[in-house]
């Protein structure tokens, strides 16, 4: 079975974290909402009749909660806001009953907030539906006054825009925590896709550095076979060892357990240098804070596979210092600076824990210089080493 694409997920997500937030909702208003009804409906009722009508009204109000909470709420909308509708004109005008709207408020002020279209419009229809029958209910009334208008316009509307408008307060929560939760999961997608990521650059790191060297080695074993038989043998052990030691990384990398060591990329890259003929030049100024070794040995590694892929180079020239690190070849070609991929990757790596990288390419020279100007304890954190692209 494929899984769902990105947006589909997200939509289930937010669907989800919606559909909770309403099951919390329903615990928390439908017993309030039915015990106020209950309790209008009681007081409101002068004969059975009344009391039949009302408790229609309340029951398709309660539907409305129920279904709203589910997520459903236009399968029962019409016919249950129709009918709290037409309970408040036969409550105003034939039981004088003033809390007659209660049910139509909760019914249409679920619904309209769920429309795509003509919410606002709709929200002010209610509002002067309500008004329009308690206005009726007053001029037809007898000698009631104040009373009236109090009782049938003035807190029914101002109940119900109330009410309309605390919905559309709450549909807009609804909204924003939808969002929110679509932001998170693509967030949380968007780390695994960086993690994978760094797992493929550092698988490709271990993998290809190791490979370009077995090939460097077999081929001289091959030049030296009828020549010298042991240096032959050496380079062969060298092959196993290099070739067990990547498996061990391999499995580090996989166990997330992987560190690469400064000093050991010197030296590696001391000797792959003199496999290949190429006199190296190593300078230790200062030994190299532990809070950026990594990075530096990172930046090495990777100088050190791009001379021996790309450059016709006969003398290397490494400097290390506290906190930088800088790599002089010869034999760069005479053209503009390439695209570094690689090298750039790890330029922004170092960007983002407060160093820098420099490439520069002058008369058939290349030169790669990492540094931190200012190493702090905050500055820099420990990182889990990871591969970068080639150029």
């Amino acid at each position: 079975m494929q899984p769902s694409p990105p947006h589909t997920a997200d939509r289930r997500s937010g669907s989800a974290t919606q559909e909770r937030l309403r099951k919390l909702n329903l615990l928390s208003l439908l017993p309030p909402l039915a015990v106020v009804g209950i309790l209008l409906l009681a007081v409101g009722s002068k004969t059975w009749w009344h009391a039949v009508v009302l408790s229609v009204a309340l029951l398709a109000a309660m539907i409305v909660v129920v279904q709203w909470a589910s997520g459903k709420v236009f399968s029962v909308a019409l016919p249950c806001v129709l009918v709290t509708a037409a309970v408040w004109p036969v409550g105003a005008l034939l039981m004088n009953v003033t809390t007659a709207f209660y049910s139509f408020n909760i019914a249409a002020s679920l619904v309209i907030p769920e429309l795509r279209r003509h919410r606002g419009l709709l929200a002010v229809g209610q509002v002067g539906y309500v008004a329009a029958v308690g206005v009726v209910r007053v001029f037809t009334g007898q000698g009631e006054g104040s009373h009236a208008l109090i009782g049938f316009v003035v807190f029914p509307t101002g109940a119900t825009a109330l009410v309309a408008a605390l919905m559309f307060v709450s549909k807009r929560f609804y909204d924003l925590v939808t969002e929110l939760d679509l932001a998170r999961g693509r967030e949380a997608e968007l780390a695994v896709m960086r993690e994978r990521m760094r797992f493929a650059s550092d698988l490709h790191d271990i993998q290809g550095h190791t490979l370009h060297v077995v090939k460097l080695k077999i081929t001289l074993a091959e030049k030296l076979l009828h020549r010298d038989l042991d240096r032959v043998a050496q380079e062969l052990r060298e092959v196993h060892t290099l070739v067990g030691d990547t498996i061990t990384q391999t499995k580090e990398l996989a166990h997330a357990q992987r560190r690469l060591n400064l000093a050991t990329e010197l030296e590696n890259a001391k000797n792959l240098f003199e496999a290949a003929g190429i006199h190296v030049r190593i300078v230790r100024a200062a030994e190299a804070d532990p809070r950026v070794g990594e990075l530096l040995g990172q930046v090495l590694r990777e100088t050190t596979t791009n001379i021996l892929r790309h450059a016709q180079a006969r003398q290397v020239h490494i400097v290390l210092a506290e906190s930088s690190i800088s790599i002089v070849n010869d034999g760069a070609q005479d053209a503009p600076l390439p695209q570094l991929r690689g090298l750039s990757t790890l330029g922004q790596r170092l960007a983002d824990n407060g160093g820098e990288l420099k490439v520069e390419q002058n008369s058939g020279r290349f030169r790669t210089a990492a540094g931190f100007p200012q190493v702090r304890a905050d500055a820099v954190p420990a990182m889990s080493s990871a591969g970068a692209d080639r150029r």
